[in-house]
C-alpha cells in the first residue's frame, strides 16, 4: 500500500532539512533531478516502498523530513545501484539513501520495529564495543528488540550450527580497543 503525503502548510514544512541534504556529500545532487521517475522504474523493490525514489527526493526538497525520515524506502533500498546507473542526470540515489538512513537513526525516526535500522544500530554499537561484529549476538539482539518470537524459528538451525562449530556464543574483542575507540571519536567528532 502506498502512502500519501499529506498536505501542509509552508509553515509546517522543514526548509532546513533540505537545505541539509543538499548540503551533504553527494546531496547536493537532488537539485539536478528532473522527476523522470527512471529510478522507481528501474528499482526491483519501489513496488513495496511507501514512496518511490523519485518521491522521496521530491519530498526531501520541499522539507517533509518527517515523512521521509519515517519512510520505508531508505531502509528497503537493495543497494543494487540500479537507479544510480540508470538516472539520466547521474544522481547517486544510493547514496542518498544512505544519507537519509544515518539522518534517520541520528534522529530517531526510523520505521519502528523494521528490523533493519535496529540492525544498523546493533551493529554499530557491538562494532564500537568488541571492535567486530559477532553475527550470533546481531542476530539475537536484533531479533529481541523487533519479533523475539522469530528466535524460536531460528532455533533449529542455531543448534544445528552449534553442533558443527560454525556458531558460537562466547564473542572475542580485537586487539587494541583503545585504538579502535579513539579513531571512532575522532570520526564522530568530524561528522
Amino acid at each position: 500500500m502506498k502512502a500519501e503525503t499529506a498536505v501542509k502548510y509552508e509553515a509546517e514544512l522543514d526548509k532546513d532539512f533540505s537545505k541539509w541534504l543538499i548540503s551533504a556529500p553527494g546531496g547536493e545532487q537532488i537539485r539536478d533531478c528532473i522527476q523522470c521517475g527512471t529510478c522507481g522504474a528501474t528499482c526491483p523493490m519501489a513496488t513495496y516502498m511507501d514512496y518511490t525514489p523519485r518521491q522521496i527526493i521530491n519530498m526531501a526538497r520541499q522539507g517533509f523530513k518527517e515523512e521521509v525520515l519515517s519512510s520505508f524506502t531508505p531502509w528497503l533500498c537493495a543497494s543494487c545501484y540500479s537507479c544510480t546507473v540508470n538516472c539520466p542526470r547521474e544522481i547517486k540515489i544510493t547514496e542518498i539513501m544512505y544519507i537519509l538512513k544515518e539522518k534517520a537513526i541520528k534522529e530517531g525516526k526510523y520505521p519502528r520495529r523494521f528490523p533493519l535500522p535496529v540492525m544498523a544500530q546493533e551493529y554499530t554499537r557491538l562494532v564500537k564495543r568488541k571492535g567486530r561484529n559477532p553475527e550470533t549476538i546481531l542476530i539475537a539482539l536484533s531479533a529481541l528488540k523487533t519479533n523475539p518470537f522469530s528466535l524460536l524459528k531460528m532455533a533449529p538451525l542455531g543448534l544445528q550450527l552449534m553442533k558443527t562449530g560454525r556458531l558460537e556464543l562466547i564473542t572475542k574483542s580485537i586487539k587494541g580497543q583503545n585504538q579502535l575507540k579513539k579513531m571512532l571519536k575522532s570520526l564522530e567528532a568530524t561528522t
